[in-house]
């Protein structure tokens, strides 16, 4: 299920997601939306299942990142600690046995990062990135648009356009976000 299609632009993310709730026969638009911000620290976009995102979104607790972490260093430790825990205490599936999560798009810092479905955190070299069922075709546009003078919110609803029109589990409405680095 899903697209969701994030840029990294001079120290902010800009994220957005599309609408539809898919299993292997039907969609469903959904109201809650798969993009947002958490405690003013965090932009993330979901895909996997709506359940880990319930628990991002409402359960997840992140520690304050120590002086002597780097950024990235603070995202593969305590940031993951903390989805970890976030899993195992709402008994959201294999988190429990904390082998795996599921995968989603995290911006901090003005940084974007993508953690997988076995908890890894990926930091792209490009300066975007995407995840869920449409991420192929996402990641296309945004190579295709990279060095055109375009507007990210633009560039951003172009990838997931791109993603809708040869995914049939991506739909409109598109929901777009933005974070500055703080």
């Amino acid at each position: 299920m899903t697209c969701i299609a994030a840029l990294s632009i001079n120290g902010t993310v800009y994220m957005a997601g599309d609408s539809a709730g898919c299993d292997n026969v039907s969609v469903t638009l959904r109201a809650d939306q798969k993009v947002f911000i958490l405690k003013n620290r965090f932009i993330i976009g979901f895909t996997t299942s709506f359940r880990m995102g319930q628990l991002l979104r409402f359960s997840l607790t992140v520690p304050s990142q120590k002086k002597s972490q780097d950024d990235f260093q603070f995202m593969c430790t305590t940031f993951i600690n903390a989805v970890k825990k976030c899993f195992k205490e709402g008994e959201y599936g294999e988190g429990q046995n904390e082998t795996e999560g599921g995968e989603f798009l995290v911006g901090y810092k003005g940084i974007l990062y993508k953690v997988q479905s076995d908890f890894q955190v990926e930091k792209s070299m490009e300066d975007y990135s995407a995840c869920g069922a449409g991420e192929d075709f996402a990641l296309g546009s945004f190579f295709s648009t990279n060095k055109l003078n375009i507007e990210p919110e633009k560039r951003i609803l172009c990838a997931l356009k791109a993603a809708a029109k040869f995914s049939l589990s991506v739909k409109e409405p598109f929901y777009i976000y933005k974070q500055t680095n703080k």
